[in-house]
């Protein structure tokens, strides 16, 4: 195996190029991957157009990228459930295991966490990465690398659906339709909630969804979707509502056509990080508020529901990138949002 490794960074604002490092060596606890597929995200792009993300402020060079799947090519003296030539997916955050959070099954919630491509964290960009062999999940053989990487937007969306108690014959709304937004609709399918709608402004993403399970879908630029969903549900709102978009107006529609005594996820992060939502509406339906943030224990579950044919993870990847082509890749992602649902980078 070679001893250097490709790997690209971002070098400022809407600029990426490569540098050359070590290929690391594993820890005695640790597995060395050969990546294959890692998955551009959202929050990718968000560093690449801005430069930060709250008060996760990017210092170039910083390699992006925490979606990984590859295979195992060499195991950590401690390491014995994983061997040489197996297919893993990478949960990307190492937590303390100490802490309040963590000693309680909260582990997503642990504030001394090292997550890959938080800055200063480095991100999987590159051919290579050590990684706790604790978090690197073993693909059954019907799952591919690709599927690997992918596993961590669909734990979200699975975390989503447990947070909202979703459970069949419910009938949910997911709020926006991008790659969260399909994972989600996937995910309340394989939990067994019998009819899924979904409201986006992108027609191509709407087409996305409905190839992908969704019951139907709402084009909100043509339809008021509050009044679509409650003529829908005979008047009484639905008994789920996800929303993925991070947008005050959808927030407030969620509020709007949920049923009483339901329970309306937040997964979406808004621009500005504020909202005025109508807060008496809220009280009088006596709705309960979920968020999510991350996953916890969900990567054998979304692994298993992918090798079951529950969840189809390949069917929302629009468009494929080499390593070399990583510039055109965020670019291309960053300006035709409308035409791209999820890429990734192929290695």
């Amino acid at each position: 195996m070679k001893n250097k490794m490709k790997v690209a960074v971002m070098n400022g604002i809407g600029q990426m190029g490569f540098i050359e490092r070590e290929v690391p060596k594993p820890k005695a606890n640790e597995v060395l991957v050969k990546l294959e597929y890692i998955g551009i995200c959202g929050s990718d792009l968000h560093y690449y157009e801005t430069g930060r993300i709250g008060d996760y402020i990017v210092e170039p060079p910083f390699v992006l990228g925490h979606e990984p799947g590859g295979v195992v090519v060499e195991v950590g003296e401690d390491v014995t459930h994983l061997n040489v030539g197996d297919k893993v997916a990478l949960e990307p955050g190492k937590t303390c295991g100490h802490c309040e959070f963590c000693k309680t099954g909260r582990y997503n919630l642990c504030s001394d966490v090292i997550f890959f491509a938080t800055p200063p964290v480095d991100g999987v960009f590159q051919e290579y990465v050590a990684h706790e062999a604790d978090l690197c999940f073993k693909l059954p053989e019907n799952v591919s690398t690709l599927e690997g990487a992918l596993i961590e937007p669909l734990a979200v969306g699975f975390h989503a659906g447990i947070q909202g108690e979703a459970k069949a014959g419910q009938t949910a709304v997911v709020m926006g339709a991008g790659c969260i937004g399909l994972v989600s609709i996937m995910a309340l399918k394989a939990l067994g909630v019998s009819d899924v709608y979904v409201v986006d402004i992108m027609e191509k993403r709407l087409e996305k969804a409905l190839e992908l399970g969704a019951t139907g879908v709402i084009n909100a630029k043509e339809k008021n979707p509050v009044e679509a969903i409650m003529k829908l549900t005979n008047g009484k709102g639905c008994d789920l509502v996800i929303e993925t978009a991070g947008t005050e107006m959808t927030t407030i529609q969620c509020i709007h056509m949920a049923k009483k005594g339901t329970n309306v996820v937040l997964v979406g992060y808004s621009k500005t990080g504020e909202m005025t939502l109508p807060m008496s509406l809220v009280l009088d339906k006596e709705l309960t508020f979920k968020t999510v943030f991350r996953y916890r224990d969900i990567y054998p579950m979304a692994i298993e529901a992918v090798s079951n044919g529950k969840v189809n993870l390949k069917g929302i990847v629009t468009h494929e990138f080499t390593l070399d082509e990583v510039q055109n890749a965020m670019d291309y992602s960053v300006n035709n949002k409308a035409d791209i649902v999820k890429a990734v980078i192929k290695i």
